[in-house]
């Protein structure tokens, strides 16, 4: 099998994968190798103002370690993908499917998958208002203009359109992209974003650590890495049978670092100030516009300018004024428990969440005679997206392919619909000083009757 994987690396001749010149050492303890033609594309600034955007945004609100950049897992993704070919390099469906070019494309997708983001932006986007760019149009753009499309059509002889349409194909093209009659495509996606992907891999050990928890990294990893294989009638990535236990875990390590980290009650808090005071400049298309050229301290800068003396401005100075003042939880409904007030508010379009939380401060204010502002009542509601959900083959003994979830009760009750319902709960947050004035509001019931 070591043969058969070093002749094949041969014949991909790609540099990347047999004689890089150098490394970039990134947390923890990992060297990423790179060649002369990576580096000119770390190098350029596009791809350095990564290293000015944090991973997980508000997330170090709560885990005042969990800084780290968009730069730092870009490289750790990019680490992975070889890893990933490394590991694939002797499955012969592999060898059918992928020859040098396509495995170029993947490796400068896997570096440049995150080349979009600006700050803040998955919160930002979850709005789902008309005129707030999308991270998707920022990379394209900057993967097939400007600097790195001059790296990748000089140095690695591909076309940068290529890039970009593995990463996000065009709404147009997205139903030939997945039936690609070599499947290509199909596999390449399947590797950057699939229920075992570069990504995942590296996002949930790096938030992780950064984080201080254990939970993102108690899965294993080389395990679950010499397992992987392709399914040749499917062109997917798949799984052997000895990976199993390792891919179950990382469902669950997955699962807990959502609960536990990405959808802690007070990273919502954060979140849905920032959410509260980005709706009120919907309609302000020049300043939403130019937040994707900024990096986080840029941003964080403009937004307090332009929320000055405004009415939601202590969401904006809550998060980034002199003193952390993080809007106070009252009221938390998860799925299992209140199941009515949980679809009473989750998965609704924003503005109507912003109606709905108008629509409770009067009726607070009524109940209690406290003087409540519609911006003084937060509803932090599970959005309209639903996570990925783990559609992941496991090959059998016989050869054989069947889905994890039929192997695994843990994977079916957690990577399915319930996993968006179990982890990402509603949540109602009012301004501190307002807390004392709330305490014997019912407000299951008052949420009940929001509707009615």
């Amino acid at each position: 099998m070591a043969r058969k994987r070093t002749v094949m690396l041969s014949n991909w001749g790609v540099p990347e994968l047999e004689t890089p010149t150098s490394v970039i050492r990134i947390s923890p303890d990992i060297n990423v190798p790179i060649t002369q033609r990576v580096k000119r594309i770390v190098d350029t600034p596009a791809f350095r103002r990564l290293s000015r955007i944090s991973q997980l945004g508000m997330v170090a609100f709560v885990y005042p370690g969990a800084t780290h950049t968009r730069m730092e897992h870009s490289l750790g993704v990019y680490r992975n993908a070889i890893d990933f070919l490394q590991r694939l390099s002797g499955d012969d469906a592999l060898g059918r499917v992928l020859g040098e070019y396509d495995v170029k494309v993947f490796l400068v997708a896997a570096l440049l998958h995150d080349i979009g983001h600006w700050p803040f932006c998955h919160a930002i986007e979850d709005l789902r208002q008309v005129g707030i760019p999308r991270h998707e149009s920022l990379a394209r753009r900057l993967i097939t203009q400007g600097d790195i499309a001059n790296v990748l059509k000089q140095d690695w002889q591909i076309i940068p359109e290529d890039v970009a349409n593995l990463l996000a194909p065009p709404s147009e093209d997205k139903q030939d992209s997945q039936s690609n009659g070599n499947g290509i495509v199909a596999l390449l996606q399947s590797m950057l974003s699939g229920p075992i992907d570069i990504d995942k891999l590296d996002y949930l050990e790096r938030d992780s650590l950064h984080a201080g928890v254990p939970y993102g990294r108690n899965f294993d990893r080389n395990r679950l890495v010499s397992s992987l294989c392709i399914d040749a009638s499917s062109n997917r990535l798949a799984i052997t049978d000895k990976g199993r236990t390792a891919a179950e875990m990382m469902v669950f390590a997955r699962y807990v670092m959502f609960s536990e980290v990405y959808w802690h009650h007070a990273v919502r808090s954060a979140t849905a100030m920032l959410q509260r005071a980005v709706f009120e400049l919907r309609n302000e298309t020049a300043i939403t516009h130019a937040w994707i050229d900024m990096n986080e301290a840029e941003m964080i800068d403009s937004l307090r300018k332009v929320c000055k003396d405004k009415a939601w401005s202590p969401c904006i100075d809550g998060l980034f004024g002199p003193k952390r003042q993080l809007y106070k939880r009252v009221a938390q409904f998860d799925f299992l428990n209140h199941p009515e007030e949980h679809r009473t508010l989750a998965r609704k379009p924003y503005s109507e969440i912003v109606q709905l939380s108008a629509k409770l401060a009067t009726n607070i204010q009524s109940q209690t005679g406290t003087a409540i502002r519609p911006h003084d009542i937060l509803i932090d509601a599970p959005p309209i997206k639903l996570e990925v959900q783990f559609q992941l083959d496991v090959r059998q003994r016989d050869g054989s392919y069947r889905t994890l979830g039929e192997l695994s009760p843990v994977v079916h009750a957690l990577a399915t619909k319930q996993f968006d319902d179990i982890v990402k709960r509603v949540r109602i947050f009012i301004r501190p000083e307002l807390r004392d004035q709330v305490a014997s509001i019912d407000f299951a019931t008052m949420v009940r009757g929001l509707v009615t």
